[in-house]
């Protein structure tokens, strides 16, 4: 392909350089941070060649290029337009300021609960199995000794995040606010402290002790914040403000004692005194018009919120409904909210399945059954991006049947236990109501299925002429088209000595193979970007597949590209969106241009920073010219280690 005439007409259809802010690519994408969003021509865009997909994520404009075109149509994109690279926190900083105070606002509030998730998930999933457990045993269904120590140490576990939840969310505020996470947890304990009188037994034993503050000009409740979420996020964001303040003006040899001290003792104060009692009030305020919305007479309210809720994944709103949950769980004992999400979910992939059997165009049809597939299972990003938002009417039936199941679930008062898990799954978190949960997801998917059934029609094809691409025919659905260039035959005998006619392709990491439809990521899920194999690593030694040579390994150290025997080329992409990271959390241990054997180490990750950071760690590895092979076999899911086969290729 032409990379510079790819690279101008991306360029004059987001309206050229004056409207560029930022330009940076990751291993698959160029990321562009623009002026006026208006002016990008998003639907003309993808029919650029060597463009496979666009769409908008965390205020930048993501163009899918494939691995080894974006590096060359990123050159000439900036040399073009006369603008200098950003970097990858460059232009996540461009794109983060672009955005207004409220999504500013969401967003901050989704890097602290996203990464408490998994922790809230299984002590959700407990309590609702141990819920269920004591229904069945009260009422003779099962026998069961609740005296062992596996179902009193169960107990146990079960609510312990929902316990120690405050220390958890301070934790977490504090990395986002940059502060340090150690005092913020202090000051989740602060605010739970025993001495404090648990405020799950106000409503049965009254306030029990009463503070004078400021000198005797007002009393408070020496009253704990259990169960209490916005009060905290303050209290922490208050905590960063002081502490950086006193790093500036504290003395050095005295930071170390004087700035935590003083930093914990006035916010501890400030949080008792003031930000604690106001905001419980602003708290209870809002659950309030949420559970008023909520139940308002004939499910009004929740099939309005329902239909809603896939709009507010767009938009990025959705980052704050953890709060919500965790905030009825506290005061309600169980959430309300998820099964409305659960609802909007399902019925979004019923909307995508509905396309993919209805269309009779394989590239669609391979897109949108497996973002279903992913719908079902809670993540609903590559239904909603890579197909419903893209011929809209599966949206709108997706947003009616999410809504009608959200109606079903207010007038049944269904609830979940815990958070974190929505879709088929979300049926553990609602144990106590299964019956309930299963007709609620019926509803949804029946509903929204039906009316994108009825009402999507392919659009008119476009006419395919060999031109577009040199003289080629176009590659078959998913896979890239690449012409076999120069610079192709260039890369495949890089590896030296002939090509092989068969070559096995191993796991690069211990680990699980596990469904595209789990992987969060459309570009992935879809195989845009080639045959592909999607492993969630257990550890993060990240090995070579196979013999051969180190194209690039990427700046940021979470994806390398590889030269295999056979003249294949080989995408290794260690996470989602882990592009972000900037590199940490990841230590190269190969460079460009080194032969190397299958076993050799490639790329050491840390998977606890990766996944704290909020990121998945799912690993794939794409071979992104399968259009060059007469069969390339794919292992099935199931367990895997660097010695297990997950390709075959064959000349």
């Amino acid at each position: 392909m032409d990379y510079r005439k790819t690279a101008q007409a991306i360029l004059d259809l987001v309206g050229g350089s004056k409207n560029i802010v930022s330009a940076a690519h990751c291993a698959t994408r160029l990321r562009l941070v623009i002026a006026d969003n208006s002016k990008a021509d998003k639907e003309a865009i993808e029919n650029v060649d060597g463009v496979k997909g666009v769409f908008e994520a965390s205020g930048q404009l993501q163009i899918i290029l494939g691995t080894g075109t974006v590096n060359k149509v990123f050159d000439e994109f900036i040399s073009i337009a006369g603008i200098m690279a950003s970097s990858k926190a460059e232009a996540k900083e461009a794109a983060a300021q672009k955005q207004n105070i409220f999504m500013r606002a969401i967003k901050l509030l989704g890097d602290i609960f996203v990464p408490i998730i998994p922790a809230i998930v299984a002590s959700g999933f407990l309590m609702g199995i141990m819920n269920s457990l004591d229904f069945m045993i009260n009422n003779g269904f099962i026998s069961m000794d609740t005296s062992s120590s596996i179902y009193v140490f169960a107990n146990l576990f079960s609510n312990t995040a929902y316990t120690f939840l405050q220390i958890l969310i301070a934790f977490s505020a504090a990395k986002a606010f940059g502060a340090n996470p150690y005092l913020g947890a202090v000051i989740g304990m602060i605010m739970i402290n025993p001495a404090l009188q648990n405020a799950y037994t106000v409503a049965t034993e009254g306030v029990q002790q009463t503070q004078s503050v400021f000198f005797g000009l007002y009393d408070i409740d020496m009253v704990g914040y259990q169960g209490h979420v916005i009060p905290v996020v303050i209290a922490v964001w208050v905590l960063s403000v002081i502490e950086k303040k006193l790093h500036k003006i504290v003395p050095e040899v005295l930071d170390l004692f004087v700035t935590p001290l003083v930093s914990v003792f006035v916010t501890g104060y400030l949080t008792l005194s003031i930000i604690g009692p106001v905001f419980v009030w602003a708290e209870n305020a809002i659950l309030g018009g949420i559970q008023w919305l909520l139940t308002l007479p004939l499910g009004i309210g929740s099939l309005i919120m329902g239909g809603l809720y896939a709009p507010t994944v767009v938009t990025g709103i959705h980052q704050m409904y953890t709060a919500i949950d965790i905030g009825q769980i506290a005061q309600y004992g169980v959430t309300y909210w998820l099964p409305l999400a659960s609802a909007a979910n399902v019925a979004q992939g019923a909307a995508a399945l509905a396309v993919a059997l209805k269309s009779k165009d394989k590239k669609i049809k391979s897109l949108a059954l497996p973002s279903s597939l992913s719908a079902f299972m809670g993540i609903t990003e590559p239904a909603i991006f890579g197909v419903n938002l893209r011929f809209f009417k599966p949206f709108i039936a997706g947003c009616i049947g999410g809504g009608c199941g959200a109606l079903y679930a207010s007038l049944v008062h269904l609830g979940a236990k815990g958070t974190g898990v929505t879709g088929i799954f979300g049926i553990l978190l609602c144990l106590e109501q299964p019956v309930q949960y299963v007709i609620e997801m019926a509803i949804a998917v029946g509903v929204a299925f039906v009316i994108s059934f009825l009402i999507y029609k392919d659009q008119k094809p476009k006419a395919e002429t060999a031109a577009v691409n040199g003289g080629t025919a176009a590659a078959p659905a998913g896979i890239p088209d690449q012409s076999a260039s120069s610079e192709e035959s260039d890369t495949e005998s890089a590896c030296g000595g002939a090509e092989l006619a068969e070559e096995t392709i191993y796991s690069p990491a211990k680990g699980k193979i596990i469904p595209l439809s789990e992987v969060s990521d459309e570009t992935f899920a879809s195989e845009m970007l080639g045959t592909t194999i999607a492993i969630e690593p257990e550890d993060g030694r990240i090995a070579a597949p196979c013999d051969g040579e180190v194209i690039n390994v990427f700046d940021t150290g979470h994806a390398v590209c590889i030269a295999t025997k056979s003249g294949g080329e080989l995408l290794i992409h260690i996470g989602v969106d882990t592009v972000k990271l900037d590199g940490k959390g990841f230590t190269k241990r190969v460079s460009d241009g080194d032969q190397i054997h299958a076993g050799d180490v490639l790329i050491e990750a840390d998977l606890d920073t990766i996944r704290s950071a909020g990121y998945p760690a799912t690993t794939m590895v794409i071979l992104t010219n399968a259009d060059q092979y007469s069969e390339v076999v794919k292992t099935e899911p199931g367990a895997a280690g660097t010695d297990t086969a997950i390709m075959k290729l064959k000349k």
